[in-house]
């Protein structure tokens, strides 16, 4: 129970279906302010659905597990995803095992998405649908998990709250930010870590110095602004980042076009391995068919048809329609 309008309408939901809940706040990240107002909210919510709530302060282990491979990522001239990581080894990691503590049969969350108890789906709402965050999950847990919003659509969770005395403020609330540990922009979480404005070259693709920038972990691939091109005439985007030298590569947008990917650490929820499915290679990207071939620790991913701005770090996640089938680290 996050003190927010998913996971309170979650708890309604479940206590309406006949379930024996009790909550859990977990005080992951340090930002400061943040918990006293939102376990506020959770301890409103769980007052009034008449539950207990469990104060979990994981921020050490949040720490070593989120935020330190956020920052290691960056420093590696790649792109992270936190959200999967959290994902993996707190709110289906650390959580599961505090609900095996106190005894408790299942897991429910505010995310969105579906589950038959076996595999995870896209949610109804695909402008909400979370299971891309949820490739990395261990799969023995799957069997647990409870999404009572994977069925229904965001305007319907805040209507419901705003249709019942009490709970009407958790309706207006807005909306959490995608990463929560970061206020504005990740630059300004890195700052604590690192010096991030290192000024160095950028080069063009056969390694000739054409301009500047302010230090590379200030990009990611794709990006197309904040460095000079001398004499350009067109729109560059950085294609490769080199925190070895301080450098980043641009070129021209068909430049960024990728048809095939090697990714790691792969998570499967069956086993397979070689396969015709779709992948998103983004968050906010449709997927697009491909094939896949396991070779030991690493899977290679050859792509139906391009995609741009391909970035190591993120995740390949795979889909069979609205089956979530796994995914892996970009490489």
């Amino acid at each position: 129970m996050s003190g927010g309008v998913d996971s309170t309408v979650t708890t309604m939901l479940l206590k309406e279906q006949g379930y024996d809940v009790e909550g859990v706040y977990m005080k992951l990240h340090t930002k400061p302010g943040y918990h006293e107002v939102h376990q506020a909210r959770a301890q409103k919510a769980a007052d009034f659905a008449g539950v207990k709530l469990h104060i979990l302060d994981l921020q050490e282990q949040f720490d070593a597990n989120v935020v330190s491979p956020f920052v290691e990522t960056y420093k590696e001239g790649k792109t992270p995803n936190p959200c999967a990581l959290c994902n993996r080894t707190m709110k289906f990691g650390a959580l599961a095992r505090f609900a095996d503590k106190i005894g408790a049969d299942y897991l429910a969350t505010g995310h969105y998405l579906k589950t038959d108890g076996r595999y995870l789906y896209q949610a109804e709402d695909d402008t909400k649908d979370q299971s891309y965050f949820l490739f990395y999950i261990d799969r023995a847990v799957v069997p647990r998990l409870i999404f009572p919003l994977g069925e229904r659509k965001k305007t319907d969770i805040k209507a419901y709250a705003a249709s019942i005395k009490g709970l009407e403020s958790f309706a207006s609330q807005a909306e959490s930010s995608e990463i929560c540990f970061v206020e504005t922009t990740y630059v300004d979480v890195l700052k604590d870590y690192v010096d991030i404005d290192r000024p160095g070259e950028v080069l063009d693709k056969e390694g000739n110095v054409v301009g500047e920038h302010k230090g590379y972990m200030h990009y990611t691939i794709g990006k197309r602004k904040g460095f000079t091109v001398r004499g350009a005439h067109e729109p560059h985007y950085v294609l490769e980042i080199r925190p070895q030298t301080n450098q980043i590569v641009v070129g021209k947008k068909e430049d960024l076009e990728v048809r095939e990917v090697t990714i790691g650490n792969i998570n499967l929820f069956d086993e397979r391995d070689e396969f015709d499915t779709t992948v998103k290679l983004r968050y906010r990207t449709k997927a697009v068919p491909c094939h896949v071939k396991i070779e030991g620790e690493k899977a290679r991913i050859s792509l139906k048809e391009p995609v741009l701005g391909v970035a190591a770090g993120q995740a390949a996640v795979f889909y069979d329609d609205d089956r979530l089938v796994g995914g892996g680290w970009i490489e």
